[in-house]
């Protein structure tokens, strides 16, 4: 951590401990020491930390400059002053976070959000919307909400930017809140990098005495007793609980389906028992890309087992990183089991089962002992069998799979 970092959290931390018990002008006056303390730059990083305006820390300072000020008694009552934009605008805030979130991006392993649009273009479209703010003002409330702006950086997986992405995403978000508000579960599934299993070195660092390494394998080649875990995991996005299936065979659609058949019996059921219709976001390739048959044909069968009907929406390609369970199950996943060599299964599955954040993630999973094999083909005759029904919005990408009727 930087020192600029470091002052930050310390100033943030004193003026939380602060702001509430001193008056308004103890509180300008801690703020003008503060920033004298820091010297040049110093009215900046505590406004920009704290909040209080440049004008006021720069009257405090005057004020300490002068000592004879310092002394005197009136203080403005309590809720004196200017009222915030966002006290006389009680929509504001709620009306700028639904103009991003649908194209929120960014790194998806940081806890910050980031916007596309310029603060510009939604000071705009907020006036539009009969808000009276200016583009500093938007700037202040998107900084205020922990969103920040972010340099490039590498994350295109490849390959040309289909023109309707940004329109995907839209629908995916339109269909989650849709989905949401009939209590009806969203889930976000996805495979897990496949990990070797065995004594090998595991990136990331780790807190242990001064002196004492965990001794790992020199070279990562394959030990073929032991093989390769395969993590399929189901993120339920609206209760933040996830499932996880260890698979030790291939990596197929057929595993893929059967690891959300596991998640549904496991934990699925006793929230969503009275729902009708799931829905599923995945990433466009893999064992659960659109184009793939068997994908299908393996929902169609989970379908009639369980009597509901399965939505699929589909990241369109090159979009991976933005599914949810990758920033919101995933890297939690990697961070508990960082420096730590998957000797076993029994270490994988311990692992992922105590992966926990502070906003209360849980996490269930277990081994699955089958054999999927690679290459299984689906017949035209057996892909008559799936009742699929694309959306009128790229079908191909948004499809719902429904029971087949028995007879």
């Amino acid at each position: 951590m930087h020192d600029n970092d470091i002052t930050a959290k310390l100033l943030a931390q004193k003026y939380i401990d602060l702001h509430s018990v001193l008056n308004e002008k103890a509180l300008r006056l801690w703020s003008a020491s503060e920033a004298r303390a820091l010297g040049y730059g110093g009215i900046l990083q505590v406004h920009k930390v704290t909040g209080i305006s440049r004008p006021t820390i720069i009257k405090g300072l005057k004020e300490l400059n002068n000592k004879e000020n310092i002394s005197g008694d009136r203080v403005r009552r309590k809720g004196g002053g200017r009222k915030k934009l966002t006290d006389k605008d009680s929509t504001l805030l709620a009306d700028l976070d639904s103009l991003i979130e649908p194209a929120t991006r960014g790194d998806p392993e940081s806890p910050l959000r980031w916007s596309s649009k310029s603060t510009i273009k939604l000071a705009k479209e907020l006036r539009e919307q009969g808000h009276n703010v200016t583009q500093r003002t938007v700037h202040r409330l998107l900084s205020a909400q922990k969103y920040s702006m972010k340099s490039n950086r590498k994350s295109n997986e490849g390959g040309k930017s289909n023109p309707d992405r940004d329109e995907q995403f839209n629908f995916i978000n339109s269909k989650v809140i849709e989905f949401q508000s009939k209590k009806f579960p969203v889930i976000s599934v996805d495979t897990k990098k496949k990990e070797n299993i065995g004594g090998f070195k595991n990136n990331g660092k780790e807190w242990s005495k001064k002196g004492r390494h965990t001794e790992v394998n020199v070279y990562d080649f394959i030990d073929k007793k032991l093989g390769k875990a395969a993590p399929y995991g189901v993120y339920d996005v609206t209760d933040n609980v996830g499932w996880v299936s260890v698979g030790i065979s291939s990596d197929t659609a057929e595993f893929a389906v059967e690891s959300i058949r596991s998640w549904w019996h496991e934990m699925g059921i006793k929230s969503y028992k009275n729902a009708t219709n799931i829905m599923i976001t995945a990433d466009c390739g893999g064992s659960n890309g659109y184009r793939v048959r068997l994908w299908k044909y393996e929902l169609q069968k989970l379908a009639n087992e369980i009597g509901k009907s399965i939505t699929v929406c589909h990241f369109p390609p090159g979009t991976s990183k933005w599914n949810k369970i990758e920033h919101r199950m995933f890297c939690h996943i990697t961070e508990n089991w960082r420096a730590k060599p998957l000797v076993d299964l029994e270490t994988i599955i311990e692992l992922i089962g105590h992966t926990t954040t502070q906003t209360g993630l849980k996490i269930m999973t277990k081994v699955d002992n089958k054999t999927y094999k690679k290459g299984r083909k689906i017949s035209d005759e057996e892909f008559k069998l799936v009742n699929i029904e694309p959306m009128k919005f790229h079908g191909e990408w948004n499809y719902t799979v429904k029971p087949n009727s028995k007879k």
